[in-house]
């Protein structure tokens, strides 16, 4: 099959004959994933078996109360029932890449072939006209689209791909008070909710969206306050918070900053003004610019995540984090393919350490 315009352009572009930054594809649209790299950063493991990962979790009241008595007096007991299985569905993923070795030839690169085995070694005098490394940039390719892919399933509610990993948004809901997690009913179990300030929520006759004032302290800064307090209640010796954030809820909270005041110890240095002001932090923990979030259209929102070892954590079957898989190729077509699979689930052990926040 011949070369469409879009492959005889890839092949150009990476092994133009005159190129300033040799053996060098300066990326351009590859964003930070502050969210994915720290639900990396804390990962758990768990082995296969059934087609979930369950656990048992109870609200630790079980309804019973002191109560006074004197002699004979005839006194209760009770059999506390509080204990609930979670039970999260753990997922299967694939992305792969093919390249034909016409391809590699035109890059200098010679495949070498025993049985199903392929290993590629670089043709004599091949530096004189391949000025960057076809192969190490498909490569390069591969593992940006799958930690683009990932970071984009990790914040979405399930919805974009029924077979794929459910991210936050079926964990930390809009309305922490309807529907289910984790197969446990919100409505019945209370303590079962995360915390949540949300347009959607207001709608439902709780917490709206969080307006931005400047005035009293500043609305914003003085609800995440309150905020925390309600989240601290139920903090454990695990809770590990982190906030992530879209650019229009860090301004907002910026601006309450500055109408209300910002102080340094260096104080003003005429000579050198300097008007930005670094991202803000909210009880000494920084509210991480989560550029995402603006990607999907919620630039006024703010996670707070329990990412402790009972809050909100990303679990890989052990063995199958990012597997690597080189298949052999069809015996009618010279390719050669590389894949990665991925098996895990995003789970909670605990909700009302975490919230979700909006800015009207």
């Amino acid at each position: 099959m011949a070369f469409n315009a879009d492959e005889i352009a890839n092949i150009n572009n990476a092994a133009l004959q005159a190129y300033i930054d040799k053996g060098k594809v300066w990326k351009q649209n590859v964003a930070n994933k502050p969210m994915l790299a720290a639900f990396n950063a804390s990962a758990g493991k768990f082995s296969g078996g059934r087609d979930n990962v369950s656990f048992a979790v109870k609200s630790g009241q079980g309804g019973g109360s002191l109560q006074g008595y004197s002699g004979d007096d005839s006194v209760g007991y009770y059999n506390p029932a509080t204990i609930k299985r979670a039970r999260f569905a753990w997922k299967e993923h694939h992305i792969g890449t093919v390249v034909t070795h016409t391809e590699l030839k035109i890059d200098g690169i010679d495949v070498n072939e025993d049985g199903a085995d392929q290993s590629t070694s670089e043709m004599n005098g091949r530096e004189e006209h391949a000025l960057a490394n076809l192969l190490d940039e498909k490569n390069d390719d591969l593992g940006e689209d799958y930690a683009f892919s990932l970071d984009r399933l990790l914040h979405g509610d399930g919805s974009s791909d029924v077979k794929a990993i459910a991210g936050i948004q079926s964990i930390i809901l809009d309305i922490p008070n309807a529907g289910t997690t984790g197969s446990i009913g919100r409505v019945a179990n209370t303590w079962w909710r995360n915390d949540a300030a949300t347009a959607a929520f207001g709608g439902a006759g709780g917490q709206g969206a969080i307006t931005v004032n400047t005035a009293n302290g500043g609305a914003l800064i003085t609800f995440m306050d309150q905020a925390l307090r309600r989240r601290s209640k139920y903090k454990n010796g695990g809770t590990k918070w982190r906030y992530f954030a879209g650019s229009d809820f860090i301004d907002g909270y910026k601006k309450e900053l500055r109408s209300n005041g910002y102080y340094s110890q260096s104080g003003w240095n005429e000579g050198n003004a300097d008007g930005s002001m670094p991202d803000p932090k909210h009880a000494g923990l920084p509210l991480e610019w989560d550029p995402t979030l603006d990607d999907l259209s919620l630039s006024k929102r703010c996670y707070a995540l329990d990412m402790g070892r009972t809050g909100v954590r990303l679990l890989y079957m052990d063995g199958q984090r990012m597997k690597k898989h080189n298949p052999s190729r069809p015996y009618d077509r010279y390719v050669m393919y590389n894949g990665i699979t991925m098996t895990g689930v995003l789970i909670a052990k605990q909700l009302n350490t975490s919230g979700v926040y909006d800015i009207a």
